[in-house]
């Protein structure tokens, strides 16, 4: 069919316009799917650098126990947060502060204190405020009935005092075993018979052992930190976070234990640390120990009433007094004993001191 100019012309511009619209078009959507793989590419970059973090739901003080309920999740950006606020989540993850019988442990604010409950399944999911005693025991009380309630696992404190929000990492938080207090200091100890799958991290009583048979707890449930020397932890040597009073306890029993022979000062593990509850310390300090400890301006008050309330009976008296006899009996090799051991337990920190240096310095090079 014939066609004049102008149909042909108008057919060809049509056709022209439909090829620049489908190239326009074309560009457009490869723009839009090049964006759009950007875009998706992002998005898996971003959920590969995003973890799970936890923060506070609630300002919390220091000293503060650490329930649950407190805490909520948050994903942040990995490289925006501290390692040790992604590292180490398992610890949180797998915390969960309970009895026994598995009743949850949470927090209420009360007139502007925060206090710790528990609902408890066997007695009608009864409401009960659960209360810490002297020997940092937790209790419950009904009427002028006192009961004890032992808890799965070791509670976490806040170390410092924290507003909402605040991005839980593992150094804001401390066992409640290791509250800290102003008295509170590492000490290193070389001359303890130690257990021989002992770990960081373990729990240990020290007890002194004479050659009587008689056995004494001189300190307890003390988390155990080992040196690391060469990449190797220390065979003899351990750290642990002592109170005044209880570095004084120490040096005691280690005189007492260097004085005789056949004496045995020792560390025991505790085998469930979250699930026992600390020992009574029993070793009986001699009356110049006890002096200082009276005069000593660092033991906190809540210490010294503790000890001299263990320290009042007569039996207590009637311990020391055999230590004592059995040390004087053979004073003059006593002291021999105490010069000699002494001088070994100075040249082992000696030893250990330099063999650590030299592995600090071995990571340098």
């Amino acid at each position: 069919m014939a066609t004049n100019p102008m149909q042909r012309k108008a057919r060809n511009s049509f056709l022209l316009g439909m090829l620049l619209m489908l190239v326009i078009s074309g560009a457009v959507i490869a723009l839009l799917f090049m964006q759009l793989m950007n875009l998706q590419k992002k998005e898996k970059e971003t959920m590969a650098a995003s973890v799970n973090a936890y923060v506070l739901n609630q300002d919390v003080s220091s000293g503060q126990v650490i329930t649950t309920d407190m805490l909520s999740t948050q994903v942040v950006n990995r490289n925006l947060v501290p390692s040790n606020a992604t590292s180490d989540i398992s610890i949180i993850e797998n915390y969960s502060l309970q009895d026994k019988e598995g009743n949850d442990v949470y927090t209420k604010i009360e007139n502007g204190q925060a206090k710790l409950f528990i609902k408890i399944a066997s007695k009608n999911n009864k409401e009960y405020e659960l209360k810490l005693s002297d020997t940092n025991n937790y209790y419950i009380e009904e009427g002028t009935e006192k009961t004890y309630v032992d808890l799965n696992s070791v509670p976490l404190v806040a170390k410092v005092t924290m507003k909402k929000n605040t991005l839980i990492t593992t150094e804001l938080l401390s066992k409640s075993d290791n509250m800290v207090q102003d008295d509170r200091r590492k000490q290193e100890y070389n001359m303890l018979v130690l257990p021989t799958d002992l770990a960081t991290g373990d729990y240990i009583d020290v007890r002194l052992m004479m050659p009587s048979g008689q056995d004494f707890i001189v300190v307890s449930k003390k988390e155990v930190e080992l040196p690391v020397i060469n990449g190797v932890d220390s065979p003899d040597t351990i750290w642990i976070n002592l109170t005044e009073d209880e570095i004084l306890h120490m040096s005691c029993a280690i005189v007492d234990a260097f004085q005789k022979n056949g004496a045995k000062l020792y560390a025991t593990k505790y085998t469930e640390a979250g699930m026992q509850a600390a020992a009574t310390p029993t070793y009986p300090l001699n009356e110049s120990t006890l002096d200082i400890l009276q005069n000593d301006p660092n033991v906190l008050e809540k210490a010294m009433n503790a000890i001299r309330s263990r320290y009042s009976s007569s039996d207590m008296t009637k311990l020391r007094s055999n230590i004592n006899s059995i040390i004087e009996k053979e004073a003059d090799q006593a002291n021999a004993n105490l010069e000699t051991n002494m001088q070994e337990s100075v040249t082992k920190s000696k030893n250990s001191r330099q063999e650590y240096l030299d592995s600090l310095a071995g990571v340098v090079e």
